[in-house]
């Protein structure tokens, strides 16, 4: 039961992924008082890097140099795609926006803007990815050069191993060798943590006994290359003390999820939204959501049961797919959570997937969602909005496959500008972002 009184804003965003971030970025440098609803998490296992568009169509395994010509080329293709409802010059807006807010809360990203650059993953193989953290651009500019590097192993660190890493790249990147280390005060340990040792190199004596053990192996090196553990909060200043101590460059490579980049990222938002205004309950979940009297909506929120009621004007939901809990699939449909909107799925059971797991194709399930118009408003079952001021945004939106397209990260964004642009217009309220765009590019 609900022991305060109700909370009222002009936008509730219900989700923490990317897509519901953004969302609450975009509302607020605009002005709009905003809330945000969701559990923490999901961001944390992301790779830190931001796909606009790598493949596409995916049954063909095309891969796209120039992201935005893969947009144009799915516009083509998939009408309903969510990318059809946002125009590209907003697309770029939006990026923009993004990058300049996380460089203003310390994490700088780089990029090439009018194409796709390639980094190395988390196993050793190459993708296709739009922006890509500082800590890890050297990366992609000696990988081009196949310039002589040493990737260092941190033994007792699970789910990275350089020596496979150096192997699957061997054929493309041939001068790299590998070393493996043991991380100052870790030398009584069987297993050792990334989020550990990050938190121990933005401590300067930690940093400066790691610093000498990697001394001996950089002789006739260009950089060296580790996994992602260069700090959590000031990773900026960690990279330039340690590359400062050694002499050369030094990038990092992923690691499994959950990452440090994920958990960076995580805190760059939710720190710098309080800043802005954003009032965040975070480890909270929408109990119930149902029409004011007004068009606006109320929310019933909490944990295991109702803290919090929320009046707010509009809602933008961004609360995901399965993982998520935006969609739940049931025996013989799937349904979407919150307002029960209709979801977009293939008629049958039996059609959801393909008899090869593996198929090329993708799996028809992938692409259920909602259906929305050219204003990101889902629809019911007749073809209208379910509700004038209801907005989505993210892997809820239906026509997409967002992994095998590798589109996530420019799928949230963009839909959240459009989005967060479309309730504007539908409120009769219109300011002017509250930013300079200034972003790295390399």
């Amino acid at each position: 039961m609900s022991h305060s009184e109700p909370i009222e804003c002009e936008l509730t965003v219900i989700g923490t992924g990317m897509a519901g971030m953004a969302a609450a970025l975009f509302s607020a440098n605009r002005g709009v008082s905003t809330v945000q609803i969701g559990s923490t998490g999901g961001i944390i296992f992301a790779s830190g890097f931001f796909d606009l568009m790598g493949v596409h169509p995916v049954a063909d395994k095309q891969i796209w140099q120039n992201p935005w010509s893969g947009i144009d080329a799915v516009v083509r293709d998939i009408p309903k795609h969510p990318y059809a409802r946002v125009k590209k010059e907003d697309i770029r807006s939006a990026f923009e926006e993004l990058l300049f807010f996380l460089q203003n809360a310390g994490l700088s990203y780089k990029r090439q803007p009018e194409r796709n650059s390639e980094i190395i993953t988390a196993l050793g193989t190459i993708k296709q990815t739009y922006c890509v953290p500082e800590t890890m651009w050297k990366g992609v500019e000696l990988m081009g050069k196949k310039s002589p590097c040493v990737l260092i192993d941190i033994q007792g660190l699970k789910g990275f191993s350089a020596r496979q890493i150096a192997a699957t790249l061997h054929p493309v990147w041939p001068n790299l060798r590998t070393a493996r280390v043991v991380f100052p005060g870790t030398e009584h340990m069987s297993e050792v943590f990334a989020e550990r040792m990050a938190f121990d190199l933005e401590l300067s004596q930690p940093r400066e006994k790691f610093a000498r053990l990697l001394q001996p192996l950089i002789k006739d090196v260009k950089a060296v290359g580790m996994p992602a553990i260069l700090g959590l909060y000031r990773t900026g200043e960690v990279l330039s003390a340690l590359q400062k101590r050694i002499g050369v460059p030094v990038f990092e490579i992923p690691t499994m999820p959950p990452s440090i980049p994920g958990f960076r990222l995580q805190h760059a938002f939710e720190q710098n939204l309080r800043a802005k205004g954003v009032q965040l309950f975070l480890q909270n979940q929408v109990k119930k959501a149902h029409p004011g009297p007004d068009g606006d909506f109320v929310l019933n929120v909490g944990n295991n049961q109702v803290e919090h009621t929320i009046r707010t004007k509009c809602v933008i939901l961004a609360s995901g797919r399965f993982l998520g809990k935006g969609l739940r699939a049931y025996r013989k449909r799937i349904r979407e959570t919150i307002f029960d909107l209709p979801v977009h799925q293939p008629e049958d059971r039996k059609t959801w997937h393909r008899n090869d797991f593996l198929d090329p194709r993708g799996h028809p399930v992938n692409r259920a969602g909602l259906e929305i118009d050219d204003d990101f408003r889902p629809l019911d079952s007749s073809g209208r909005p379910a509700f004038q001021t209801l907005f989505a945004a993210g892997s809820i939106l239906a026509h997409q496959d967002w992994m095998r397209m590798k589109c996530g990260s420019g799928l949230a964004v963009a839909s959240a500008f459009g989005a967060v642009q479309s309730f504007i217009k539908h409120s009769s309220r219109l300011k002017r972002p509250q930013y300079s765009a200034s972003c790295n590019s390399a």
